[in-house]
């Protein structure tokens, strides 16, 4: 349960600017479409992966780390991380397949971004149903577990000579896809009011400097 003496307390620190702009992100977030990122090294790549993520609102990003760590360069992500929920998945065990276990359990289907043989053009995936995006290392690609467990696979259409991209661009041309398509449809794709205020109270703490220091003291006071 969210304290609401204390966000109330908490807003005096932010300008009406600030919140305005909150609650506006808000509305455009979604879980309807997460991020996968398989054993991702370079951290330029991790980072504007996130970095893309923020841009079209979506919210949450998984992290598979079973050969390397995944690594976030502030210069990249300019910041967006710090509004994204990101979670690792780094035990001594088989990280993918928690990874992929805990997102159907939550309901979504498996799509591995490979051009498979039975993958799906993008301009013709079917944006209703909640998708994980999984993005494999570079040049390997995703893990031959995530091809066996995946429930279906996408790619984009290419016309060259090259027959791969750069996983950050590959990421920031599917999401802007399929969420613009989302935000064009009569899916259930906003979240939930709990959702947004248990965010909008989280961001409201990350922008107060010594907010730990401050909350104390208003314990402190109203105790």
């Amino acid at each position: 349960m969210i304290d609401e003496k204390l966000l109330n307390y908490f807003e005096g620190f932010l300008t009406d600017k600030r919140k305005v702009l909150f609650k506006k992100v808000l509305e455009n977030r979604t879980r309807h479409f997460t991020v996968v990122l398989e054993d991702i090294y370079q951290a330029h790549n991790a980072s504007a992966v996130v970095r893309t993520c923020d841009i079209f609102g979506v919210q949450d990003v998984h992290a598979i780390e079973n050969k390397y760590n995944n690594k976030v360069s502030r210069h990249v992500a300019k910041g967006s991380q710090k509004w994204l929920n990101q979670y690792r998945y780094r035990e001594d065990g088989d990280n993918t397949k928690e990874c992929l276990e805990d997102l159907k359990a939550k309901g979504y289907q498996i799509i591995a971004t490979t051009p498979h043989n039975d993958s799906c053009l993008l301009q013709d995936f079917d944006i209703t149903k909640k998708s994980a995006f999984v993005f494999g290392v570079e040049a390997e690609g995703v893990s031959d577990y995530v091809k066996e467990n995946a429930d279906g696979f996408l790619k984009i259409p290419m016309v060259g000579f090259t027959e791969s991209l750069n996983i950050s661009v590959a990421a920031a041309i599917v999401l802007q896809d399929v969420t613009t398509k989302l935000r064009n449809s009569n899916t259930d794709w906003q979240l939930s009011k709990e959702e947004k205020d248990v965010l909008y109270f989280d961001w409201v703490k990350k922008t107060i400097k010594n907010v730990d220091k401050i909350e104390e003291r208003y314990y402190q006071n109203n105790s």
